[in-house]
């Protein structure tokens, strides 16, 4: 049986495009390791191990950004996501961050399993990848141009609206931010780690995907019917309203009832202006449309418009503008913000500078509360910030992403590193990474500091902790580390975590059979583990090292709807799962090259 992407007929090995950026020089490699790893997260690590350089920092030219995509890519719904990964900026370990949008389908159409970024631009570049091209432009007028300018500016330069998506950096991605995000398409970015550093450390302004090539579409009757059977169960189910309608924005009363939802640099988990930022006050008064990544029938993206006075005879911008629960949270109320079109106008200011939401808003609530304490004064800071405060917040968008003194440039490399130079550590906000909106509890903050990518995502600890208030060490342990073996497999296809409910194993299984990987559908099991290890393997190899995490003194002193945090379970958690993580590590190191084994 022929597969549909990338090209057929149906091959063992990866085809993977590598792009150096220091000779402007492109190749075409075939990969071995399909049935080890399937793709996606699996495919990086491997790809990681073949070009990267343990042995050297971030920051060396030759250290790759590697873009992947999965067996099952625009094959089925919501199998529409590309995984980026690359030695981050932030911890100078290796790391990945997946984006939807349409670079999965781009890639695949172009008939590649992954590209592979290497080198560094001898100016500001923007690279173009198509099925039968590969071209390296000169963009130096464009040095310092804003994600949304740069969008416009690309769709003019490489046109194919439909079949095409462009990846590109701001300001912070350009003066080497370790919380810059990547554009994708606008509306969705590869959002945390520093992977927009990156670009800026290579010049690379931006990469643009042409999804052109022909391939053959999977025949019969079998794909046809799953085909169909998959939709149905994704858009006739309560994950199509739940997503689709209120959309994850739904989350932010619900949390905040459950004193869970992060406020003014977590110094509350539950406030009564909560109405103001809802998900249902953004659908009332600021939701404009609904848009889906390509191959999803969802609709989870939420486009917000708000109205901008720029003129006094009452001549006004409207801009439309993404919103999610972690951007309400990040740019809401951490940052005391309680109006929904104010926080809006800041979630437009960080698309515009290219920096994670994130780790941008819990970096400003920290910047507040150091300038409280007087541990920082507007002599580094250069304006005042109270919480609340969002035209001040706007403008310190713009302070740190453009790195403009020692106070903002430390900042701009993670929150951690500002406290080191001014300190304030007791009230940073961080685990592993600027949080997530999630002050659910110890479940939730030792699996993020300590997990993978330092992400909500990495498994559903914040899920464990509302559904639990026994204190089970080894119980919630086993789920963390069982859960994120099936997040994994699924980051392997890949597809949107917002299907998982979906997605069994054995639904993947008659997926793979379906278009020609039955080889590959007989052993997930093991995929998902022998992936889960490679990916943990590589990480230690470029320094991590589990038992070394601290979470900061203000999580201690969170109160949720259980009641004060237990410290001793939470230390009791850490301890287990820093033992689980180390072991891992150890039974993936055998497929680690040799040079692994010298890190910097």
């Amino acid at each position: 049986m022929k597969s549909l992407l990338p090209g057929s007929p149906v091959r063992d090995h990866f085809r993977v495009l590598v792009s150096d950026l220091t000779s402007g020089r492109s190749r075409v490699e075939e990969v071995d390791g399909r049935d080890a790893v399937a793709g996606g997260s699996g495919l990086a690590a491997l790809l990681f191990g073949k070009y990267g350089r343990f042995d050297q920092p971030w920051d060396h030219p030759d250290q790759p950004l590697i873009f992947a995509v999965g067996p099952l890519t625009g094959l089925f719904p919501l199998m529409s996501k590309t995984v980026a990964a690359f030695r981050s900026p932030y911890h100078d370990q290796y790391t990945e961050t997946h984006a939807g949008g349409r670079s999965a389908l781009c890639l695949a159409f172009a008939g590649y399993d992954a590209l592979v970024i290497t080198g560094r631009a001898a100016h500001l570049s923007c690279l173009c990848v198509g099925s039968q091209r590969v071209e390296q432009r000169d963009v130096r007028w464009m040095q310092g141009w804003d994600a949304l300018a740069s969008g416009k500016e690309l769709r003019k330069l490489f046109p194919g609206s439909g079949h095409r998506s462009i990846l590109r950096i701001g300001p912070a991605g350009e003066n080497g931010s370790a919380m810059a995000c990547i554009n994708v398409d606008t509306y969705r970015h590869f959002g945390r780690m520093g992977g927009g550093g990156l670009m800026g450390f290579k010049n690379l302004k931006a990469v643009v995907l042409l999804g052109d090539g022909v391939h053959e579409a999977p025949g019969g009757k079998a794909y046809a019917k799953l085909f169909q059977q998959v939709h149905s169960r994704l858009t006739d189910t309560d994950m199509m309203r739940k997503y689709h309608d209120l959309g994850t924005a739904g989350n932010v009363a619900a949390l905040n009832e459950l004193k869970s939802l992060p406020w003014r640099n977590l110094q509350q988990t539950t406030d009564p202006a909560v109405d103001g930022i809802s998900g249902e006050t953004f659908a009332q008064k600021n939701l404009l449309r609904n848009m889906a990544c390509a191959g999803c029938p969802v609709g989870c993206i939420h486009i917000g418009y708000v109205r901008q006075k720029f003129h006094e005879d009452h001549r006004y911008f409207y801009r439309q503008v993404s919103y999610d629960y972690e951007l309400i949270f990040a740019l809401g109320s951490m940052l005391g913000v309680t109006d929904a079109a104010e926080s809006l106008l800041i979630m437009d200011q960080v698309e515009k500078t290219g920096l994670d939401a994130m780790s941008a808003g819990v970096a400003l609530a920290w910047a507040v509360e150091a300038l409280e304490k007087g541990l920082v004064s507007t002599d580094e800071t250069l304006l005042e910030l109270r919480f609340g405060d969002a035209k001040a917040f706007e403008r310190g968008l713009e302070l740190l992403a453009g790195r403009v003194n020692d106070f903002w440039s430390a900042l701009a490399m993670g929150v951690p590193v500002a406290v080191e130079q001014y300190g304030g550590g007791d009230f940073a906000c961080v685990l592993g990474q600027e949080m997530a909106g999630y002050a659910t509890g110890e479940v939730f903050f030792t699996s993020q500091s300590m997990g993978f990518r330092h992400a909500h995502l990495d498994s559903g600890g914040y899920a464990w902790d509302q559904k639990h208030e026994e204190q089970d060490v080894h119980a919630a342990l086993d789920f963390l580390t069982t859960d994120e073996q099936k997040r994994v497999l699924l980051c392997c296809m890949v597809s949107c975590l917002f299907a998982r409910g979906v997605y069994s194993e054995e639904l993947i299984a008659e997926c793979l059979e379906t278009v020609g990987h039955g080889e590959l559908a007989g052993k997930l099991d093991q995929v998902g583990r022998h992936a889960q290890n490679l990916r943990w393997a590589t990480r230690f190899a470029t320094g991590y090292d589990p038992a070394k995490v601290r979470i900061p003194k203000r999580f201690t002193e969170v109160v949720t709807w259980k009641g004060p945090l237990d410290v001793e379970y939470m230390n009791a958690l850490r301890t287990e799962y820093a033992r689980r993580i180390t072991t891992m590590a150890d039974q993936g190191r055998e497929a680690l090259p040799q040079k692994s084994g010298e890190t910097k």
